[in-house]
């Protein structure tokens, strides 16, 4: 438990060094619905959450093996 940890805390400091390269793609998936009218945007990143969660979920399976 504490090695995965240790892990996840280095995956985020990383993500977080990586997120102004990261955030020109992330929620702009082909896929990704984007409402604007007027003063108001609604964003529902659909494409993005699968790909991460896709991801997350192979990580999580991989370091429990």
């Amino acid at each position: 438990m504490r090695g995965f940890l240790l892990i996840l805390g280095l995956v985020l400091v990383v993500a977080a060094i990586l997120w102004p390269f990261l955030s020109r793609w992330v929620g702009r998936l082909p896929g990704d619905v984007i409402v604007r009218r007027g003063n108001f945007t609604l964003a529902f990143p659909i494409v993005t959450c699968l790909v991460i969660s896709l991801v997350l979920s192979l990580l999580l399976w991989l370091f429990r093996r």
